[in-house]
């Protein structure tokens, strides 16, 4: 380099408030040979982590945390052949009842438009519980899973991995385990069958099955740690994110690029579907007017209160239930 490029490039360092050096500083290479000597250390800490799980006394809580997503999905399978859901064609909303609400809502990118009316489609069970999928690890010091290695790691759902890492399923059934409970096949005429009166106790047995899940998940999640991307809520179940960049692929978001992750929480794992509400004492077409009147409720609180069960307390404040309704 030439003493007047050398010059421009200080001069402009100095502007800039940075420190210019043509040649790595003494300080930068003690540092790098630092960590090449602790690295072997650092690898070897990494491959004794996973004799310290699965924890033993953790066990039983990721067990009965599959016994409960068993029981709920098996009961909102039975409530959906009786209570209707939709679901709205361009966005994510949800709404349970014969006819949807005409609250203008409706914010898709493909309408370009917000505030405008859902047009409303039949619904299904994945509108009442998110699907939330994470890659499926071997073994819990396995390394990060590459950009280009992405297609080589199966998709499981989110709950049966961190199960799986917990000791309550074989990390080679996985795959099996989610085939046979994740579809439960419940006919017209199991429902047909059920007495007069007995819906409700399905709505109840649904709904204690769901605070079961949250509580366990919320366990699991003090022993073994899991990730969330802060954009784009992918899901990763393990102590470090993976480097797939899938973050940002859409036109309309503006990053692109690896995720930025965190500490993932229950409602990352199991998230709550939040809809409208219809109350006794609401109309039977919810109307826009009238949206500061109504309540809202997570999908499967209010489909299980449609089928009579008694809903705990503390969705008291966001469903309204003893609130004034819209004059109509």
């Amino acid at each position: 380099m030439s003493n007047w490029s050398h010059k421009v490039w200080r001069n402009l360092s100095l502007i800039q408030g940075a420190s210019y050096s043509t040649t790595p500083s003494r300080t930068n290479k003690l540092k790098l040979d630092d960590l090449r000597k602790i690295r072997p250390m650092i690898l070897r800490r990494i491959e004794n982590r996973a004799k310290d799980y699965p924890v033993k006394e953790i066990v039983p809580v990721a067990e009965d945390v599959l016994i409960a997503r068993k029981y709920l999905l098996s009961d909102v399978t039975a409530l959906l052949k009786v209570i209707p859901v939709l679901t709205c064609k361009f966005c994510s909303e949800v709404f349970v009842g014969k006819e949807g609400h005409l609250i203008e809502t409706c914010r898709s990118y493909i309408r370009r438009g917000n505030n405008r009316l859902h047009e409303w489609v039949p619904g299904s069970i994945n509108d009442i519980l998110v699907p939330v999928e994470s890659y499926h690890l071997d073994n819990i010091s396995q390394g990060v899973i590459r950009h280009q290695e992405r297609f080589d790691y199966d998709r499981v759902p989110a709950i049966l991995e961190l199960c799986c890492q917990a000791g309550a399923i074989h990390p080679e059934e996985i795959l099996q385990y989610s085939q046979v409970h994740d579809n439960p096949q419940i006919s017209d005429e199991d429902i047909r069958s059920l007495p007069a009166g007995e819906l409700k106790y399905v709505g109840a047995n649904a709904l204690m099955a769901w605070e079961k899940l949250r509580a366990g998940v919320k366990k699991l999640l003090l022993v073994y740690r899991s990730k969330v991307c802060k954009r784009c809520k992918e899901v990763h179940i393990g102590p470090s994110g993976h480097k797939a960049r899938l973050c940002g692929v859409f036109k309309y978001e503006s990053w692109r690029g690896t995720h930025y992750w965190e500490k993932a929480g229950v409602n990352d794992l199991v998230p709550e579907k939040v809809v409208w509400h219809r109350r006794p004492q609401d109309p039977v077409v919810l109307l826009n007017e009238g949206r500061h009147h109504y309540g809202h409720a997570p999908a499967i609180v209010s489909l299980c209160s449609h089928a009579g069960a008694i809903v705990p307390v503390k969705y008291a404040c966001k469903m309204k239930p003893q609130g004034l309704s819209f004059p109509h």
